[in-house]
């Protein structure tokens, strides 16, 4: 299969992923439901590396602008990305972007995840920040009111969705190498 080809199936194929789990949220006291999107997104980076994982999540995010129901809760629109929760939609393409920022790296295996999990932090770090602020914004929530509502209750199942990507990710990266193998068997 065409390189080209093949890299353009993974983008879309990590986009559908996080399209059909994002939606799935449990709905907290405050306007940000705890969702299964940053998941998605870290996989999709940790995954596809920070430029193809970015696209992937941009793809996401154009389909719930033009109305497909993939943001949490089965909503979409534009209004969803510059409501209360936008600025944590689009603190997910610096999430996917950090998310894959050792992908490239010809280090071994361990010292790669390591780097993931440094990435997925600083990108869930960079989320919060970009997210926080929009919302101070829209909602004119102080920083401390607005801290407790989107940050404090999403830290422990954010540190669970890190350490599951981290896990996940190698596992599907030796699969990936073990296809790649087989390919050029049957090629020779």
């Amino acid at each position: 299969m065409n390189s080209k080809i093949k890299q353009m199936t993974f983008i879309a194929l990590m986009a559908a992923i996080i399209s059909v789990i994002a939606p799935i949220s449990l709905p907290i006291v405050g306007e940000v439901p705890i969702s299964l999107a940053t998941f998605g997104v870290m996989l999709a980076g940790a995954v596809l590396g920070s430029k193809n994982g970015t696209i992937a999540t941009a793809i996401y995010l154009l389909l719930g602008a033009i109305g497909v129901p993939v943001f949490a809760g089965y909503t979409s629109g534009v209004g969803i990305l510059v409501g209360v929760t936008g600025g944590y939609l689009i603190g997910y393409l610096p999430l996917a972007y950090c998310s894959g920022l050792s992908f490239t790296n010809n280090k071994n295996l361990s010292s790669r995840t390591l780097e993931k999990v440094i990435g997925m932090i600083l990108g869930t770090v960079i989320l919060y920040i970009i997210g926080t602020a929009w919302f101070m914004y829209v909602t004119k929530m102080n920083l401390v009111g607005a801290l407790m509502a989107c940050v404090i209750p999403f830290i422990p199942g954010d540190v669970i969705k890190i350490v599951l990507v981290a896990i996940l990710a190698p596992q599907l990266e030796r699969v990936s190498s073990l296809q790649k193998i087989a390919v050029a068997e049957r090629s020779a």
